[in-house]
């Protein structure tokens, strides 16, 4: 039938009829009884029409079902629910139904071919026509015998005739004709697609061909007992003689509609009426217009109804499962947070111990290093005070004893030279003993700091220190004060090496968070890429490990300047 829902209904009756494999659950699975009770009961339901009825049950067993993981089984109910929803006009429900289907098939067979006709016949239902090809063709494929794939083409051509693609259906409805199994097709088969073939040839121009095997396949139906597909005939007869022939038409609308109204096909009973609102031999087609307009407004309340059903049903199995799914996921948090309260307990317990033997290691590493650090530093310290003594004071040492074998030391003027020498000597070992002593960095700091610049100021050189006592020394930390004054120690015994400065200038500025010094000298400076980093490396060192920042800047002819921030 091109237009109603129930002829899809028929065959598929007839397709699941003729399998060798009944839609049961799978042999090697174990069925749960409950669950067979209640599907059997739904099959019993649906045999008597009473489908909602029917929808329930199968609803309620899916449920069962789906905690048994039975795959067979969920896929034959869904389909059966999809059926269920199609037959009673809600062919968008029907597809959201087998889409549940597909992830519990498992392998193409007779499952796959059912579905994918379901789903052609949904979509032909809503006039989505290639969709419904598409789906048609998959379930063709997994089409398990001849029977089944004559049955899939026969509504292949219906869809093409709906498109107006008639020589394409002409052509398949042919191939059905000519196969080998027609001989052995049923009655009712047989009369479906020679009507079929007759209206499509009809519409397609060989309307004598046509209406000779419409007329054939109706003949051939009066000899099937409350045959539906007479229904099919009768209308396709109305249709073609509606214009040229109206009493014609009129007889065959009449027909199908009386057999559409035997059989409770609604949909039929709506396209006899609406041949005969249209038919010119009648001069007032007011009643049929009426009952076209109640019977319509009666099928859309129904079906709309049904819908309402299937959905409430679907909602309340839902909500069932939903309520059971939360009572295990309370139970389950329950125990969760009891196992997560033990392991809390557990955890803090080896975070203690844990904590514990990390303050011991990291105790033991801090003494270790601080070790190694003293270690390092006597050996600096040891290496520095050779240096010193080997570069600066043996020489002199050499010198001053040269000095005395070589000049008569009854001279006064050179008895003068040799007790300068003497002194500078005496001030170099000075200078190297304060550089190596404890520096205090007590009260008396600023005054010690001092000091030791000063003791730079020579004839030749002039040292000047500018805001030393300004500077909130209380507020520093004892190791940055250390750092300081060996940082600018370095300075000066590198001017004094290297720089042969007039003039120094040592400025020192803070506010509340920051301590910034300021050198400058006015000697020979050198280029910046050349700059010797053995003690300049070591004062870089020294206040990169207190947080600070030291700058260099300095030119050939220029001088040298150094700037110095260190946080308090």
């Amino acid at each position: 039938m091109l237009r109603s829902p129930f002829f899809y209904f028929i065959f598929l009756l007839l397709y699941f009829s003729c399998q060798n494999k009944t839609v049961v659950p799978a042999k090697n699975e174990t069925p749960n009884k409950e669950a067979l009770g209640i599907r059997n009961k739904a099959i019993e339901k649906f045999q008597q029409a009473n489908y909602d009825s029917s929808f329930y049950y199968y609803n309620k067993s899916k449920a069962l079902y789906e905690k048994g993981k039975d795959s067979t089984n969920l896929v034959y109910i869904l389909a059966q629910i999809a059926l269920i929803q199609q037959i009673n006009g809600d062919y968008y429900g029907s597809k959201e139904t087998l889409t549940e289907a597909l992830p519990y098939i498992k392998k193409k067979d007779i499952y796959t071919s059912t579905i994918n006709n379901l789903y052609g016949i949904a979509e032909k239902e809503l006039s989505n026509y290639d969709d419904a090809i598409y789906y048609y063709d998959q379930g063709l494929k997994d089409c398990p015998d001849p029977s089944c794939k004559e049955n899939t083409l026969n509504n292949i051509a219906v869809v093409y005739i709906h498109q107006k693609k008639y020589d394409q259906a002409i052509k398949i409805l042919d191939s059905i004709s000519n196969t080998k199994t027609a001989a052995d097709q049923s009655e009712k088969f047989k009369t479906r697609y020679i009507d079929n073939l007759g209206y499509a040839l009809y519409k397609n121009g060989q309307t004598k061909k046509g209406l000779k095997l419409i007329e054939y396949s109706l003949e051939l139906r009066k000899n099937i007992p409350y045959d539906y597909g007479s229904i099919e005939s009768n209308l396709h007869l109305a249709e073609l003689y509606v214009e040229n022939e109206p009493l014609k038409s009129k007889d065959y609308a009449l027909k199908a509609y009386r057999t559409a109204t035997k059989l409770h096909s609604i949909d039929e009973r709506l396209e006899a009426l609406s041949y005969l609102m249209i038919n010119k031999s009648m001069a007032n087609n007011t009643e049929y217009a009426k009952q076209f307009s109640v019977l319509n407004d009666s099928i859309i309340k129904v079906r709309n109804n049904f819908k309402n059903k299937f959905a409430k049903i679907k909602y309340d199995s839902q909500k069932e499962k939903d309520e059971n799914q939360k009572l295990k996921l309370e139970k389950a948090e329950n125990e969760l947070a009891l196992q997560k309260a033990n392991y809390q307990i557990i955890f803090f317990i080896i975070g203690i111990i844990g904590l514990f033997l990390l303050l011991l290691y990291l105790r033991k590493r801090y003494e270790n290093r601080n070790r190694l650090e003293k270690i390092k530093t006597a050996y600096d310290t040891e290496t520095r005070i050779a240096k010193d003594i080997h570069d600066g004071l043996a020489n002199d040492v050499f010198h001053a004893i040269t000095y005395t074998q070589t000049q008569p030391l009854t001279n006064e003027n050179n008895k003068e030279n040799l007790l300068q020498k003497l002194d500078d000597i005496y001030s170099r070992v000075r200078g190297i003993s304060r550089e190596n002593n404890d520096i205090d960095t007590g009260p008396n700091y600023p005054n010690t700091l001092k000091e030791m610049l000063s003791t730079y100021n020579s004839e030749q050189t002039n040292v000047i220190i500018n805001g030393v006592e300004k500077v909130n020394w209380d507020s520093i930390e004892d190791l940055k004060k250390i750092t300081i004054q060996r940082v600018l120690h370095e300075l000066m015994v590198n001017m004094k090496k290297h720089s042969g400065a007039s003039v120094v200038v040592i400025q020192f500025e803070n506010n509340s968070n920051t301590l910034f010094i300021n050198y400058s000298d006015h000697g020979k400076g050198c280029e910046k890429s050349k700059i010797i980093k053995n003690g300049l490396q070591n004062m870089e060192n020294r206040i990169l490990s207190n947080e600070g920042t030291i700058t260099f800047e300095t030119e050939p002819d220029k001088g040298f300047k150094v700037k110095i921030i260190m946080p308090k």
